[in-house]
């Protein structure tokens, strides 16, 4: 199953040496104010893929606020996690899902798996994100943009200017620089290519991903091996000797490398192509037969309130989806703003995934 982790934050910080803690209360599945989920309960589940973060003071305020307390069930990757889910509908493992994209979002919504919720705050998140406005069986709670990275001491190195856009990955002065990740088995895999078909249509992306084969692009199974073990720019990378100065990951990837080294640099130390990027938009939903509706209920109110918000970037590196919530200073001085991002409908998406994926195997694994 495809990971969801938009930029593994943890697994910079480890290449780095830091050790991060993890703050989301009972995520180890424990009870975490004596009694279950339930009627009447002052537990709220959540459950999420395995990147889900939130700061221990921003968790303790929503429960001085509601007099709820979160529990946190992590499961695994999102797709893996909105298996599960779809095979429990209707006696669903917690209150609320957060963590499913507009990649995956067809696929819950034609499930039924969610109770329809006007969330509180929805006036200050943009429409085009709202992408069931009409029904609000989902409350969108942060966008990422997959973009191709680059190590800059190496094109600085070579006196090559580094590529910004689709194009530039099939020149000949970038043949065998760049590393990307399996579309069958990866989330930023998965949206680099259908970065391709926003920019080369229906009939044009199997011929770039041709050319981008015979450029000698490298395919590896996640982003863990293709950012932290090939790519020549990041901490792991630098570690392990990594070749390939150009990687598909995040917008936000290059202020974690800021952030979690020691000391940390003036300037990051990789940069970003700023016409690669694919936008990713992840959904939070109140499960049909929640035990615990008035918690999910509330909990939903706060992912999109000002304070959940601001605390998201550092501790999901993804942007916060409400217009007046403020992003970190290291987040905006060391990351690339991204302007011009592909998008691909859902309903495209889920018509045609499955063949596109088909489709791309056979061209580029072959």
């Amino acid at each position: 199953m495809r990971s969801t982790k938009r930029l593994a934050a943890g697994a910079i910080a480890a290449a780095l040496g830091v050790t991060t803690l993890a703050a989301c209360g009972g995520s180890d599945g424990k009870k975490t104010s004596g009694e279950a989920s339930g009627s009447g309960s002052k537990t709220v589940t959540l459950v999420s893929h395995d990147s889900f973060n939130a700061s221990d003071p921003v968790l303790k305020a929503f429960t001085a606020q509601t007099g709820y307390t979160v529990k946190v069930l992590k499961s695994g990757d999102a797709g893996a996690a909105l298996n599960q889910e779809i095979l429990t509908k209707g006696s669903p493992r917690g209150d609320v899902f957060f963590g499913v994209d507009n990649t995956l979002l067809s696929r819950a919504l034609d499930n039924g798996i969610f109770t329809p919720y006007e969330a509180k705050g929805l006036d200050r998140i943009p429409a085009d994100v709202q992408l069931d406005k009409d029904k609000h069986r989902v409350t969108p709670i942060d966008t990422g943009d997959i973009c191709v990275n680059y190590d800059k001491k190496y094109f600085a190195d070579k006196k090559l200017s580094p590529p910004q856009t689709f194009d530039d990955l099939i020149k000949p002065e970038y043949k065998n620089l760049l590393v990307t990740e399996n579309v069958a088995t990866s989330s930023p895999g998965l949206g680099f290519m259908l970065g391709s078909v926003a920019k080369y249509g229906d009939d044009g992306w199997q011929d770039y991903w041709k050319k981008l084969k015979a450029n000698g692009v490298k395919v590896v199974d996640g982003w863990e091996q293709a950012y932290n073990t090939d790519f020549s720019g990041s901490a792991g990378g630098k570690k392990a000797k990594g070749d390939r100065p150009l990687v598909v990951s995040y917008a936000s990837s290059p202020p974690a490398e800021v952030i979690y080294a020691d000391p940390r640099p003036t300037e990051a130390p990789t940069g970003v192509a700023t016409g690669t990027c694919f936008r990713q938009t992840e959904f939070a939903g109140l499960l049909k037969g929640a035990k615990n509706e008035a918690g999910g209920k509330a909990l939903l109110d706060f992912l999109i309130s000002k304070k959940f918000q601001e605390d998201m970037p550092l501790q999901m590196f993804v942007d916060p989806v409400a217009k007046d919530a403020t992003v970190p200073p290291e987040f905006t001085k060391f990351g690339a703003k991204i302007t011009n991002s592909a998008t691909v409908a859902p309903d495209k998406i889920a018509k045609n995934r499955d063949q596109w994926v088909k489709t791309w195997s056979s061209l580029v694994l072959k």
